[in-house]
């Protein structure tokens, strides 16, 4: 499998950092019929849970987010990355970023099995159009994935 990279939007929302609060998260858009593509959660302050969320269809989420009295910020742009598992593989992706001169910000990656991996990666939003065509990144409603 040759990878693909493809510049997605990603909603940023702050919760409450307690048992239960993803789950009720996940199962309330589920209930919407949301998919997400991947999502990334963290610590952001004491008691709150900053969650990046990838959706495959931005505009269903950002309704279905209003329904749910979800308070997002704008959509801002996240790079989802799959491919063939292989020795250096994100390696390859952060040069090219690197010859660049595009700092990436943050990035997460796992392998999916089948010998496969995805990621996702995150630069500065200055950076979003050089590293767009640094990546050779489609958007999303070019592809199903």
């Amino acid at each position: 499998m040759k990878d693909q990279i493809f510049r997605v939007e990603y909603f940023a929302i702050t919760v409450e950092d307690r048992p239960g609060i993803g789950a009720d998260l996940g199962r309330r858009l589920t209930d919407e019929g949301v998919n997400l593509l991947a999502l990334s959660a963290f610590p952001l302050a004491a008691g709150k849970t900053q969650v990046d969320l990838i959706p495959e269809h931005p505009e269903a989420f950002t309704r279905a987010a209003k329904k749910l009295s979800l308070t997002l910020g704008e959509p801002k742009i996240a790079f989802l990355i799959q491919g063939s598992d292989r020795p250096g593989a994100m390696g390859d992706v952060l040069n090219r970023l690197g010859a660049a001169n595009i700092n990436v910000r943050a990035t997460s990656g796992v392998c999916a099995g089948d010998s496969r991996y995805g990621a996702i990666l995150w630069v500065n939003p200055k950076d979003a159009e050089l590293a767009s065509r640094a990546l050779g990144a489609t958007t999303m409603a070019a592809h199903h994935v």
